[in-house]
């Protein structure tokens, strides 16, 4: 069975022919105010998006053979309503906050970073009218000199992860990706690969596991918002 999510927000009618409304507070003007974005933050726990248990600055001792996790917050939380209503409202207009908060949990990585989304599914982009992880990855980019989105990772097939079980996640991540043709590691570049939701991580550790062997030696993943965290 899948996870629901919680939809603490609301969808205002008035944001068709007016300007945004917070999806936190309704205050009118953007779709997410200063004051719930620094809310989030302030409630912001390092915890492990693999295991659950808490973790230092995205490093787990639990999980060494994993390379740093950071993430945002949990699914059940304004932030997962907020993925809610980007994705199947087609509220671009949140990619931009959803990129700050990322930015925001994230620690200083020295040097040059490719941020790499996970591709979506075609037909997921053609009903949305963008690719949603894409466009975060944007944004998230343009907030350092150094960094550069790569989009090498596509996608070798249309299975859906939503509503499957654990292991039928696992043996269609295996699948799910492939690298781009010709395409080169740099091994002096950090290569930051981004989702928006983590439940069991299979997409991101096959995704994680396919620059490796194709030859990146920094890679770190960041999550916006993670599944069935234990409070």
């Amino acid at each position: 069975m899948g996870f629901i999510v919680k939809n603490t927000t609301f969808i205002n009618p008035i944001d068709l022919i007016a300007p945004h409304t917070c999806r936190g507070c309704g205050r009118i003007g953007c779709p997410l105010c200063d004051c719930c974005k620094n809310n989030i933050l302030l409630a912001h726990r390092n915890i492990c998006p693999n295991c659950k248990s808490e973790n230092l600055a995205g490093v787990c001792q639990k999980c060494a053979s994993l390379p740093p996790i950071y993430m945002v917050s949990d699914r059940e939380s304004l932030v997962g309503a907020l993925i809610h209503d980007y994705k199947y409202s087609s509220l671009r207009a949140l990619a931009f906050p959803l990129a700050e908060l990322a930015d925001a949990v994230l620690p200083n990585i020295v040097g040059k970073v490719a941020v790499v989304p996970l591709p979506t599914i075609s037909r997921h982009i053609r009903e949305r009218g963008f690719d949603h992880t894409l466009l975060i990855a944007k944004h998230l980019a343009r907030f350092h000199r150094d960094w550069e989105v790569q989009s090498i990772l596509e996608r070798a097939g249309d299975t859906v992860q939503v509503g499957t079980s654990e292991s039928v996640r696992r043996t269609q991540a295996k699948k799910a990706y492939k690298t781009k043709l010709n395409w080169i590691a740099n091994p002096s570049m950090t290569y930051l690969l981004i989702d928006d939701v983590w439940t069991t991580g299979a997409s991101m550790k096959a995704a994680q596991k396919l620059l490796t062997k194709a030859g990146a030696t920094k890679t770190a993943m960041l999550v916006l918002a993670v599944s069935r965290i234990n409070n």
